[in-house]
């Protein structure tokens, strides 16, 4: 495959990828009042922890979430430390996954078994793009290609 064209499909699959980091980020903000009531209703206040800070403690989830989902987001959308971008929104993604779609907790065969377990797996695979882009880089067309180069210490 020639370089160009390799360079155009990894850039497109990392705006692909990306946007919907970036678009839930901004989400988040334009609702955050409902986005911080599911955040509490799935234990995120620990509550039984901190006590009556416990609205405070899923304020700054959220604030660090969206920090994440935006700044990892436009990250790897735009090529500029994509890896670092791809290691926040895995940090992000693992334990969001894990909290909001734990189908395992539902009744299996119900319909709402069914939409987690969608989701959960279109995670995963989402988790599979942001490894690829840890592993490989953002490729050539990206703001990192170019950034000078660091020579190595003598």
């Amino acid at each position: 495959m020639p370089p160009a064209l390799r360079h155009t499909i990894t850039l497109v699959a990392r705006v692909l990828l990306s946007l919907i980091f970036v678009l839930s980020a901004v989400d988040h903000l334009r609702h955050w009042e409902g986005t911080v009531k599911r955040m509490t209703a799935a234990g995120m206040g620990f509550e039984g922890v901190f006590g009556s800070s416990a609205p405070a403690v899923v304020h700054v989830l959220l604030t660090l979430a969206v920090a994440f989902l935006l700044l990892g987001g436009l990250s790897v959308m735009l090529g500029l430390r994509a890896r670092w971008g791809a290691v926040m929104l895995l940090v992000f993604f693992v334990p969001a996954t894990l909290v909001f779609h734990d189908f395992w907790t539902l009744p299996p065969g119900s319909d709402e078994y069914s939409n987690q377990m969608h989701h959960f797996m279109k995670n995963l695979g989402l988790m599979g793009g942001l490894l690829t882009v840890l592993g490989f880089g953002p490729g050539g067309f990206s703001l990192e290609a170019f950034l000078p180069r660091r020579s190595p210490p003598a």
